[in-house]
């Protein structure tokens, strides 16, 4: 499989790949974005699937902090904060006189709506224990906002920029999903199902005035429709093997950067066998991850060896941990009884996921495991795996900001039950102070890598290609975004 695909990558570079005759671009105050996912809707505070966030993040909806370019916090509908001394009060100023798309203005009561929903019994939030913290939220003024918490949360600010956190409106909040109605600087004009999305600038003044996300799965209809110029950009491009190609092209722009996606094999851990650590360390061996990083993304990816990006500075090189080992790995199937195992292998549509299926399912094949391979679409696979629970095995890659801790909550989708990893969890929500914090930290990666829960393969690589003339576009993805607020063409 890898020798397949090298030689379609070579048979490309040798057949030039006739990039250089791209047509220019249309028009210079609009943008199409190729994108690999279709979200299965457009509300950022009820889904979990990226693709939502890729296309409404700072671009329709807002929160009180964003995450910029290189994961720091800036300003958004708050322009500025301040902290009581115990950090227990935040008390938030909002910009003057925002307004959502249907002409309301937005105050502070938005604010404790959008919070308090969030955080509430009936929350739908993909990522609700980002406000576990938060007691109350009160309307100080229409301009004012303070957060009251039960316990110091040093991310707080960081976990307000998170898509999930954005502010809505309560008139417009039911139906979100199909219909998004937001504060940002693009409002959404329509969503031709299956093929695009379509947002325009509030601002006839702005450099952008029409975003289109066009929707493309197939990687080398990425690569056709950038040569032939009907998409200006892929800020992900799902073809990695075009990627020498592009970079050899004076008309484009290769940016490689980094993502927070830890590409993982997961596991589900209360379904025996796999509910037993031996086997799940056997998998672990079985996987030769620098051959997996080869195959499926042509070498751009960064091997890991628990759920932590390699460019956080609390990061602990744990990919010794388990070595790709076949020995070891059919020893430990065989003490655990569990020889000649058959699993299932769910697959979502990425490249990442497909073609990296295929080499898992050989490695774990020649340990004396048969992973049955199964396609799914993405929608099936949040339906079946994501919130039912109904898989052995599956790929994907989590792409949510320093999410360790989806690791200590309850009955998420890999089943991983640790009082270890959840007292170490706890005492990190606590503290405030960066060298505790970094102990903390590894300390909660070393627990993944030696419970193995799940098969620790590659950090994903950001492949964003686009014209020469585009620029402003995000080189690296702390967060789960298409930010084109700063896009311009020169």
């Amino acid at each position: 499989m890898i020798k397949f695909l090298f030689r379609i990558a070579v048979s490309m570079m040798l057949a030039g790949v006739a990039l250089s005759g791209v047509a220019q671009a249309q028009s210079k105050n609009t943008l199409t974005l190729g994108m690999t996912l279709e979200p299965p809707h457009l509300d950022p505070t009820a889904g979990a699937a990226a693709a939502i966030d890729a296309v409404v993040y700072a671009n329709v909806f807002e929160g009180l902090t964003r995450i910029d370019e290189t994961g720091a916090v800036q300003p958004q509908l708050a322009r500025e904060w301040s902290v009581s001394g115990d950090g227990l009060v935040y008390t938030f100023k909002l910009r003057a006189k925002p307004r959502f798309h249907d002409g309301a203005a937005l105050e502070a009561s938005d604010v404790v709506f959008s919070l308090d929903r969030a955080r509430g019994p009936d929350s739908v939030n993909a990522q609700k224990p980002l406000f576990a913290a938060i007691d109350a939220v009160e309307a100080v003024d229409p301009q004012t906002v303070r957060i009251t918490l039960s316990r110091p949360e040093g991310l707080l600010l960081f976990n307000l920029g998170w898509g999930d956190a954005v502010i809505v409106s309560p008139a417009t909040a039911d139906t979100n999903k199909s219909k998004p109605i937001g504060s940002g600087p693009f409002k959404f004009d329509q969503w031709v199902k299956g093929d695009r999305i379509e947002l325009s600038a509030v601002d006839g003044g702005a450099a952008l005035q029409k975003v289109t996300f066009k929707i493309i799965p197939d990687p080398s209809a990425q690569v056709a429709a950038l040569k032939a110029g009907d998409i200006d950009a892929v800020p992900q491009l799902n073809a990695p093997e075009a990627v020498l190609a592009f970079q050899a092209d004076p008309n484009f722009e290769v940016a490689i950067g980094s993502t927070e996606g830890e590409t993982i094999l997961s596991i589900n851990n209360t379904k025996p066998p796999l509910d037993d650590v031996r086997v799940r360390r056997a998998i672990a061996h079985a996987i030769d991850r620098k051959a997996v990083v080869d195959g499926t993304m042509f070498g751009f990816g960064t091997p890991i060896g628990s759920h932590f990006a390699p460019h956080h500075p609390a990061y602990v090189d744990l990919t010794a941990t388990y070595p790709h080992d076949p020995a070891k790995a059919r020893a430990l199937l065989k003490e655990a009884g569990a020889e000649n195992l058959k699993l299932t292998l769910k697959l979502p549509p990425p490249t990442y996921a497909r073609r990296g299926g295929e080499i898992v399912a050989a490695q774990l094949k020649a340990v004396g495991i048969e992973a049955e391979i199964i396609p799914v679409e993405w929608a099936q696979w949040l339906e079946q795996v994501f919130r039912g629970g109904d898989f052995d095995l599956t790929i994907v890659s989590h792409s949510e900001p320093q999410d360790i801790g989806i690791y200590a909550r309850d009955k998420y989708y890999f089943n991983y039950d640790s009082a270890k990893f959840k007292s170490v969890f706890a005492d990190l929500t606590k503290s405030s102070d960066p060298a505790k914090r970094a102990e903390l930290m590894g300390m909660a990666q070393r627990i993944l890598a030696e419970d193995a829960v799940n098969g620790f393969m590659f950090q994903l690589a950001k492949l964003g290609v686009w014209r020469k003339e585009l620029k402003g576009m995000w080189r690296n993805s702390p967060v789960q975004a298409n930010d084109v607020t700063g896009v311009r063409w020169e």
